[in-house]
């Protein structure tokens, strides 16, 4: 059960990283990024991030890149929310493949 805190936090963050990621992804054409999901843990210290990534094929090495410069991110991240937040989480990014699984549920109900 989260609480109030953890749930304005993590839509905070939502929504910066979802902006920092659209500006990144602007220079390459055809990906596209967006932050589904955030949980942040109890303490405030860590934040689960979890990302779509359009076209799905590109994920794995988009994740990789993404959480090989978490620092990056993060540092970018805190000069947003720095006059919100006095820590800013440590980030870890997962892939959310919750579409990918829909959509393959959508085939098998077609027959396909």
């Amino acid at each position: 059960m989260e609480t109030t805190r953890q749930n304005k936090i993590a839509r905070l963050l939502q929504k910066e990283l979802g902006d920092l990621f659209l500006q990144q992804t602007k220079a390459m054409h055809g990906t596209l990024i967006s932050v589904t999901v955030v949980r942040i843990s109890p303490d405030m210290s860590v934040a689960r991030v979890y990302l779509s990534v359009f076209p799905s094929e590109k994920a794995e090495d988009i994740i990789k890149a993404i959480n090989a410069n978490a620092r990056t991110v993060r540092y970018e991240l805190g000069k947003r929310v720095r006059y919100q937040l006095r820590i800013i989480p440590e980030l870890k990014f997962f892939r959310d493949d919750s579409l990918d699984y829909a959509d393959k549920i959508d085939e098998l109900l077609k027959g396909g």
